[in-house]
Protein backbone atom coordinates (compact mmCIF):
# COMPACT_ATOMS: atom_id res chain seq x y z
CA UNK A 1 0.00 0.00 0.00
CA UNK A 2 1.51 3.59 -1.22
CA UNK A 3 2.38 4.92 1.78
CA UNK A 4 -0.42 8.33 1.55
CA UNK A 5 -2.81 5.81 1.39
CA UNK A 6 -1.33 4.06 4.18
CA UNK A 7 -1.40 7.58 6.22
CA UNK A 8 -4.77 8.05 4.94
CA UNK A 9 -6.62 4.86 6.44
CA UNK A 10 -4.80 5.68 9.64
CA UNK A 11 -6.24 8.99 10.14
CA UNK A 12 -8.98 7.40 9.05
CA UNK A 13 -9.42 4.93 12.00
CA UNK A 14 -8.28 7.30 14.70
CA UNK A 15 -10.99 9.44 13.73
CA UNK A 16 -13.30 6.75 14.10
CA UNK A 17 -11.37 5.32 17.09
CA UNK A 18 -11.87 9.07 18.77
CA UNK A 19 -15.64 8.91 17.70
CA UNK A 20 -15.95 5.92 18.92
CA UNK A 21 -14.86 6.60 22.46
CA UNK A 22 -16.70 10.36 22.86
CA UNK A 23 -20.17 8.02 21.74
CA UNK A 24 -19.48 5.37 25.23
CA UNK A 25 -18.52 8.29 27.41
CA UNK A 26 -21.53 10.24 26.18
CA UNK A 27 -23.60 7.06 26.75
CA UNK A 28 -21.68 5.96 30.11
CA UNK A 29 -22.06 9.39 31.50
CA UNK A 30 -25.47 9.10 32.87
CA UNK A 31 -25.48 5.73 33.96
CA UNK A 32 -22.37 6.63 36.56
CA UNK A 33 -24.84 8.80 38.30
CA UNK A 34 -25.89 7.70 41.58
CA UNK A 35 -26.60 8.68 45.03
CA UNK A 36 -24.39 8.19 48.04
CA UNK A 37 -24.52 8.25 51.99
CA UNK A 38 -21.65 9.25 54.16
CA UNK A 39 -20.34 9.32 57.45
CA UNK A 40 -16.45 9.05 57.65
CA UNK A 41 -15.72 6.59 61.10
CA UNK A 42 -19.54 5.76 61.53
CA UNK A 43 -19.80 2.84 64.49
CA UNK A 44 -22.84 1.14 64.74
CA UNK A 45 -24.96 2.52 68.11
CA UNK A 46 -23.42 5.60 67.66
CA UNK A 47 -25.16 8.81 68.93
CA UNK A 48 -25.80 12.25 67.28
CA UNK A 49 -24.58 10.83 63.41
CA UNK A 50 -24.17 13.40 60.78
CA UNK A 51 -25.06 12.01 57.77
CA UNK A 52 -24.23 13.83 54.43
CA UNK A 53 -26.30 12.33 51.30
CA UNK A 54 -25.05 13.43 47.76
CA UNK A 55 -27.52 12.81 44.75
CA UNK A 56 -25.78 13.10 41.11
CA UNK A 57 -28.19 14.58 38.62
CA UNK A 58 -29.26 12.31 35.58
CA UNK A 59 -31.55 14.94 33.71
CA UNK A 60 -30.16 17.00 30.82
CA UNK A 61 -33.33 19.11 30.65
CA UNK A 62 -34.90 19.06 34.52
CA UNK A 63 -33.21 19.61 37.89
CA UNK A 64 -33.99 17.81 41.06
CA UNK A 65 -37.03 19.12 43.41
CA UNK A 66 -37.77 15.80 45.79
CA UNK A 67 -35.66 13.07 47.18
CA UNK A 68 -37.53 10.54 49.84
CA UNK A 69 -35.41 8.25 51.25
CA UNK A 70 -36.94 4.75 53.18
CA UNK A 71 -35.22 4.39 56.52
CA UNK A 72 -33.52 1.15 56.99
CA UNK A 73 -34.48 -0.81 60.25
CA UNK A 74 -33.70 0.50 63.86
CA UNK A 75 -34.12 3.73 62.79
CA UNK A 76 -37.76 6.00 62.66
CA UNK A 77 -38.30 9.10 60.90
CA UNK A 78 -38.71 10.45 64.78
CA UNK A 79 -34.43 9.90 64.42
CA UNK A 80 -33.67 12.50 62.05
CA UNK A 81 -33.39 15.95 62.04
CA UNK A 82 -32.18 18.38 59.39
CA UNK A 83 -29.24 20.34 59.70
CA UNK A 84 -28.69 21.72 55.86
CA UNK A 85 -29.31 21.34 52.25
CA UNK A 86 -30.08 23.05 49.00
CA UNK A 87 -31.73 26.87 49.84
CA UNK A 88 -35.40 26.79 50.46
CA UNK A 89 -35.22 22.85 51.05
CA UNK A 90 -37.21 20.97 54.37
CA UNK A 91 -37.78 17.88 55.82
CA UNK A 92 -40.80 15.71 55.92
CA UNK A 93 -41.23 12.71 57.77
CA UNK A 94 -43.29 10.06 56.52
CA UNK A 95 -44.63 6.66 57.29
CA UNK A 96 -41.48 4.65 56.20
CA UNK A 97 -38.69 7.39 56.55
CA UNK A 98 -38.91 10.75 54.95
CA UNK A 99 -38.55 13.43 51.96
CA UNK A 100 -36.13 16.78 51.68
CA UNK A 101 -37.92 18.92 48.73
CA UNK A 102 -37.94 22.40 47.58
CA UNK A 103 -37.74 24.41 44.71
CA UNK A 104 -36.31 22.97 41.52
CA UNK A 105 -32.13 22.79 41.12
CA UNK A 106 -30.68 23.95 38.35
CA UNK A 107 -30.42 21.69 35.26
CA UNK A 108 -27.61 18.98 36.25
CA UNK A 109 -26.98 20.40 39.86
CA UNK A 110 -26.53 17.94 42.44
CA UNK A 111 -28.76 17.55 45.36
CA UNK A 112 -26.19 17.49 48.95
CA UNK A 113 -28.13 17.81 52.49
CA UNK A 114 -27.00 16.83 55.33
CA UNK A 115 -29.17 14.95 58.14
CA UNK A 116 -28.46 14.03 62.24
CA UNK A 117 -29.33 10.57 63.18
CA UNK A 118 -29.79 10.09 67.31
CA UNK A 119 -28.47 6.48 67.22
CA UNK A 120 -27.40 4.19 64.59
CA UNK A 121 -28.71 1.00 64.91
CA UNK A 122 -26.32 -2.48 66.12
CA UNK A 123 -25.63 -3.80 62.02
CA UNK A 124 -22.88 -3.97 59.74
CA UNK A 125 -24.44 -2.08 56.71
CA UNK A 126 -27.18 0.36 56.54
CA UNK A 127 -29.54 0.44 52.98
CA UNK A 128 -31.25 4.01 52.52
CA UNK A 129 -33.53 3.03 49.53
CA UNK A 130 -33.99 6.83 47.60
CA UNK A 131 -36.70 7.61 45.45
CA UNK A 132 -34.86 11.09 42.91
CA UNK A 133 -37.82 13.38 41.56
CA UNK A 134 -37.19 15.70 38.71
CA UNK A 135 -39.32 18.76 38.46
CA UNK A 136 -40.88 17.10 35.11
CA UNK A 137 -42.31 14.46 37.32
CA UNK A 138 -39.42 11.93 36.20
CA UNK A 139 -38.04 9.64 38.84
CA UNK A 140 -35.39 8.15 39.31
CA UNK A 141 -35.52 4.86 41.62
CA UNK A 142 -31.69 4.14 43.51
CA UNK A 143 -33.44 1.02 45.08
CA UNK A 144 -31.69 -1.61 43.92
CA UNK A 145 -29.38 -3.75 46.40
CA UNK A 146 -25.47 -4.20 46.03
CA UNK A 147 -25.99 -7.80 44.14
CA UNK A 148 -29.21 -6.93 42.51
CA UNK A 149 -27.39 -4.19 40.31
CA UNK A 150 -24.18 -5.64 39.38
CA UNK A 151 -25.16 -7.05 36.17
CA UNK A 152 -27.60 -5.78 32.85
CA UNK A 153 -29.32 -9.09 33.83
CA UNK A 154 -30.76 -8.13 37.33
CA UNK A 155 -30.92 -4.16 37.32
CA UNK A 156 -30.23 -1.08 35.32
CA UNK A 157 -27.49 0.27 37.62
CA UNK A 158 -29.61 2.46 40.16
CA UNK A 159 -27.89 1.19 43.60
CA UNK A 160 -28.98 2.46 46.91
CA UNK A 161 -27.09 4.24 48.96
CA UNK A 162 -25.34 2.28 51.81
CA UNK A 163 -23.32 3.26 54.55
CA UNK A 164 -20.81 0.54 55.79
CA UNK A 165 -20.44 0.87 59.63
CA UNK A 166 -17.53 -0.22 61.92
CA UNK A 167 -17.94 -2.36 65.23
CA UNK A 168 -19.82 -1.06 68.08
CA UNK A 169 -17.38 0.60 70.37
CA UNK A 170 -16.83 -1.14 74.12
CA UNK A 171 -19.43 -0.59 76.13
CA UNK A 172 -21.75 0.97 73.81
CA UNK A 173 -25.83 0.46 74.53
CA UNK A 174 -29.10 1.18 72.93
CA UNK A 175 -30.71 4.72 74.24
CA UNK A 176 -33.89 3.30 73.98
CA UNK A 177 -35.30 -0.26 74.11
CA UNK A 178 -37.14 -1.92 71.23
CA UNK A 179 -40.57 -1.08 72.39
CA UNK A 180 -42.50 -4.12 73.71
CA UNK A 181 -46.20 -4.88 73.93
CA UNK A 182 -47.83 -4.62 77.11
CA UNK A 183 -49.78 -7.26 78.39
CA UNK A 184 -53.35 -7.18 78.48
CA UNK A 185 -54.49 -7.39 81.81
CA UNK A 186 -52.64 -4.70 83.28
CA UNK A 187 -53.37 -3.43 86.51
CA UNK A 188 -54.99 -0.21 86.70
CA UNK A 189 -53.08 0.61 89.92
CA UNK A 190 -50.23 0.39 87.69
CA UNK A 191 -50.74 2.71 85.52
CA UNK A 192 -51.89 5.54 87.83
CA UNK A 193 -48.50 4.55 89.12
CA UNK A 194 -46.73 5.65 85.98
CA UNK A 195 -49.08 8.12 84.53
CA UNK A 196 -49.67 6.30 81.22
CA UNK A 197 -52.34 4.38 80.30
CA UNK A 198 -53.08 1.00 80.78
CA UNK A 199 -53.21 -1.47 77.88
CA UNK A 200 -55.90 -3.73 78.93
CA UNK A 201 -59.32 -3.49 76.78
CA UNK A 202 -61.60 -1.18 78.85
CA UNK A 203 -65.17 -2.59 79.52
CA UNK A 204 -67.61 -0.21 77.40
CA UNK A 205 -70.45 1.42 79.31
CA UNK A 206 -73.14 -0.83 77.91
CA UNK A 207 -70.55 -3.88 79.05
CA UNK A 208 -70.13 -2.58 82.30
CA UNK A 209 -73.69 -1.38 83.31
CA UNK A 210 -74.73 -4.87 81.77
CA UNK A 211 -71.88 -6.37 84.44
CA UNK A 212 -73.57 -4.46 87.18
CA UNK A 213 -76.78 -5.12 87.01
CA UNK A 214 -76.46 -9.02 87.52
CA UNK A 215 -75.23 -8.57 91.10
CA UNK A 216 -77.22 -7.16 94.60
CA UNK A 217 -75.59 -5.53 96.85
CA UNK A 218 -74.36 -8.51 98.94
CA UNK A 219 -72.83 -10.00 96.00
CA UNK A 220 -76.23 -12.63 95.37
CA UNK A 221 -77.24 -11.99 92.00
CA UNK A 222 -80.23 -10.18 91.12
CA UNK A 223 -81.61 -13.20 89.55
CA UNK A 224 -81.95 -15.25 92.36
CA UNK A 225 -84.44 -13.57 94.73
CA UNK A 226 -86.50 -12.61 91.91
CA UNK A 227 -86.90 -16.13 90.84
CA UNK A 228 -87.99 -16.87 94.52
CA UNK A 229 -90.46 -14.56 94.29
CA UNK A 230 -91.77 -15.70 91.59
CA UNK A 231 -92.06 -18.90 92.52
CA UNK A 232 -93.71 -18.43 95.66
CA UNK A 233 -96.37 -16.03 93.87
CA UNK A 234 -97.24 -19.08 91.64
CA UNK A 235 -97.68 -21.52 94.65
CA UNK A 236 -99.95 -18.87 96.55
CA UNK A 237 -101.87 -18.62 93.26
CA UNK A 238 -102.44 -22.14 92.49
CA UNK A 239 -103.00 -22.87 96.02
CA UNK A 240 -106.11 -19.78 96.32
CA UNK A 241 -107.28 -21.40 92.97
CA UNK A 242 -107.75 -25.05 94.45
CA UNK A 243 -109.41 -23.26 97.78
CA UNK A 244 -111.91 -22.00 95.49
CA UNK A 245 -112.95 -25.11 93.57
CA UNK A 246 -113.14 -26.75 96.68
CA UNK A 247 -115.27 -24.63 98.68
CA UNK A 248 -117.40 -24.36 95.45
CA UNK A 249 -117.72 -27.86 95.03
CA UNK A 250 -118.68 -28.67 98.15
CA UNK A 251 -121.49 -25.95 98.40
Amino acid sequence: MPRPTLTRSLRRTGALTVAAFAVAVAVAGPAAAHTEVEAEGARALDQNVALTFTAESESATAGISKLEVILPKGITPADITYKEGPKGWKLAPTSRGYTVSGPKLAVGEDAEYVVAVRQLPDAKTLVFKTLQTYSDGSVDRWIELEEESAGDDHGHGHPAPQLELKAAAPGAKAVSPTPTEQPSTASPSAGAATGEPTTGAPSTPSTQAAADDTEGGDGIPVAVPLGIGAAVVAVLGAGTWWFRRRSGGAS
